[in-house]
């Protein structure tokens, strides 16, 4: 677990690093195109409108991943209960119209914009290319790292069984009806092993490009003064942050986590945000949102999330749940269920219009 401790702060100073790193020169390199002075620029108005956004977007975080986790004590929506099913499938297409509706226009517009040269950046789709290879690399660590434990596993039962009482039960069971029985018993161990661990890879994947969508979420508020647009994105970061939290809140219940980590994966969705927020208040001196350098880095950025969360809502939540025992053996709640997703992804569609 302190891998992945390590690998969601690693990415989170990261994104900081960059940003601040190249946020130096963004005053000698501001876009000649960049929005003049409005009635909407207020500097102490859009100041008290950040204080509120810091401390509204972090309660509704909390409230939206610690949903789930709460989950157990209500009967109804505990894991294996069809309730569970539905709610996930609508959080799942949440997290699907995060990907494809907020997070991958964001990249086009920072990368296709008129404030950067247009060779080579309206030249070639740089979005749509560092989406796919995000994708597959999401899809390589996915992979690697289910063979890993499947190897380590294996080895760990086989050196069980060979060193188990096997030699005890020979005069009263059967050599082949013990092997048969013992090798089923391993067998089933494996599989819970495997789920478990796929449920894990699962949560801390999906916190991953979260936690990198939200920093620059953040990151662009903070550095506007544009109440106008501040007001309106309060409301509708509020309903973003609360419905994809309880997307990840419900991976992260599945995964079956101690307190402490379950309480370490809480902190850092629900902080991010208003820590990206803050981050973009302290650079609001020297940050443009127009500027060449901050494009490129938080468009770039943008793509790799955005192929990321497309990769995790449409592999590893929708299609595991779809295609798994549980809904293709039961067409009612598989219709149900693709009515939540088709809820959850349209209300969050809609939330594109504001975020």
């Amino acid at each position: 677990m302190k891998s992945v401790l390590k690998s969601l702060a690693n990415s989170i100073f990261l994104v900081l690093f960059i940003i601040f790193s190249s946020s130096t020169p963004l005053v000698l390199a501001q876009c000649e195109a960049e929005t003049k002075t409005n009635g909407c620029h207020n500097y102490r108005e859009s100041m008290k409108l950040k204080i509120i956004a810091i401390f509204a977007i972090l309660l509704s975080s909390m409230i939206g991943v610690c949903l789930p986790l709460f989950s157990r004590q209500v009967p109804s929506l505990k894991p294996d209960r069809d309730l569970f099913t539905i709610v996930k499938a609508f959080a799942s297409g949440v997290i699907l119209a995060t990907g494809y509706m907020h997070v991958l226009p964001d990249s086009f517009n920072d990368l296709m914009s008129g404030c950067l040269p247009e060779n080579p950046w309206r030249k070639f789709p740089f979005t749509t290319f560092v989406a796919m290879l995000s994708a597959v690399l999401t899809l390589m660590v996915d992979s690697f790292a289910m063979s890993v434990y499947k190897k380590r596993c294996g080895k760990a039962l086989m050196a069980e069984a060979n060193n188990g009482g096997g030699l005890e039960n020979t005069n009263v069971v059967p050599i082949d009806n013990f092997q048969h029985g013992n090798s089923h018993s391993l067998e089933m161990n494996d599989d819970v092993s495997s789920q478990l661990l796929r449920h894990r890879v699962i949560a801390q994947v999906l916190e991953l490009g979260i936690v990198v969508h939200s920093v620059v979420i953040g990151l662009a508020m903070g550095a506007s003064g544009n109440q106008c647009t501040i007001r309106s994105l309060i409301a509708a970061l509020c309903f973003h942050q609360m419905f994809e939290g309880m997307g990840l809140g419900g991976c992260i219940l599945q995964a079956e986590y101690e307190i402490k980590m379950k309480a370490i994966m809480v902190f850092f969705f629900s902080a991010t945000t208003p820590l990206g927020i803050v981050l973009g208040i302290g650079l609001s001196k020297v940050y443009s949102e127009t500027s060449p350098t901050s494009l490129i880095v938080l468009g770039l950025l943008n793509a790799c999330s955005a192929g990321l969360l497309n990769y995790m809502a449409l592999v590893d939540l929708l299609a595991a749940d779809f295609l798994g025992p549980k809904l293709q053996t039961n067409m009612k709640l598989q219709a149900w269920s693709y009515v939540a997703v088709l809820l959850g992804a349209g209300f969050m569609s809609l939330m594109a219009k504001w975020a």
